[in-house]
């Protein structure tokens, strides 16, 4: 089986439809996909629909924004309960956080010389959770930068010169949460970008005590020292060890759908502690 377990659709920061998104996995061979957008499930019926009249198999999942000591942390949650009050109030709090900074940044880039209105970054938004790259692809559209990847390297990242601070949910409270509403918790790519020291192992270590499933290992942003050593502590620790592509359509270079999978025998495990826990997998 080829499974991959972390990709966008438009109603995050991806470009395709979750339909298309699901289609598009078909045909690229694999068997299971997990549709993770950040802060939201509202892609999911949509995605599942699609997932059986396409012969794959469909996890239900988010990519959660949080935050460890300021630092802003990303936690994959699979199998929750969309309709549990806690983690939904959560959910709809991380996601007004989003949207309040797009003014903000919005003024900082016009200052800078790229005018764009909060208008055009709606305009580049297919669903409800608002993000950095719709800022990005508006400032695209207008022809000021030629990609995402550039918008960000030089504008965007965390304390650039567009940037803007949101709330963010603190990353123990965050696997409470994802675990009150019946689901698996696995960091996503914890030392993708030079985050290798923001989360050491004996910090994984305490997340396990707090709940921690899982982290990411195979990730198109960690190379093969990265993942040797990720695995290693996912074995020492006991957590499991996921792979995924992190797709995002064109939004994202080098992250094709299957670029990174997961084990069949992790999979089913990690199915098999959603439904221990009464979860839908």
């Amino acid at each position: 089986m080829r499974i991959d377990l972390h990709t966008h659709s438009l109603v995050s920061d991806g470009t395709d439809a979750p339909a298309q998104l699901v289609r598009n996995a078909a045909s690229a061979g694999l068997d299971v996909i997990a549709l993770t957008d950040h802060d939201t499930f509202d892609g999911i019926d949509e995605a599942k629909a699609a997932a059986q009249a396409s012969g794959i198999g469909l996890l239900a999942g988010l990519e959660f924004s949080t935050q460890r000591a300021g630092a802003s942390v990303h936690l994959l949650a699979y199998g929750c309960d969309p309709s549990e009050p806690a983690l939904r109030d959560e959910l709809a709090k991380v996601r007004e956080g989003r949207n309040g900074r797009v003014p903000g940044m919005v003024a900082r880039l016009t200052e800078l010389g790229m005018p764009i209105t909060i208008e055009d970054v709606f305009a580049q938004a297919g669903g409800s959770s608002l993000g950095r790259p719709h800022i990005a692809d508006a400032l695209v559209a207008k022809g000021y930068l030629p990609s995402r990847d550039a918008a960000f390297r030089d504008w965007l990242y965390e304390g650039g010169p567009a940037y803007v601070d949101r709330y963010c949910t603190e990353l123990t409270r965050a696997i409470a949460l994802v675990r009150q509403a019946y689901g698996v918790a696995v960091l996503a790519h914890p030392w993708a970008r030079g985050r290798r020291d923001d989360l050491p192992e004996e910090f994984l270590a305490d997340l396990v005590a707090h709940g921690l499933d899982g982290i990411e290992v195979d990730h198109p942003d960690h190379d093969a020292d990265t993942r040797e050593a990720l695995r290693g502590i996912a074995g020492r620790l006991g957590l499991l060890a996921t792979g995924s592509s992190d797709h995002h359509g064109l939004g994202k270079v080098n992250n094709p759908l299957g670029a990174c999978l997961t084990d069949p025998e992790v999979y089913a495990e990690i199915v098999r502690r959603i439904h221990a826990r009464g979860g839908c997998a």
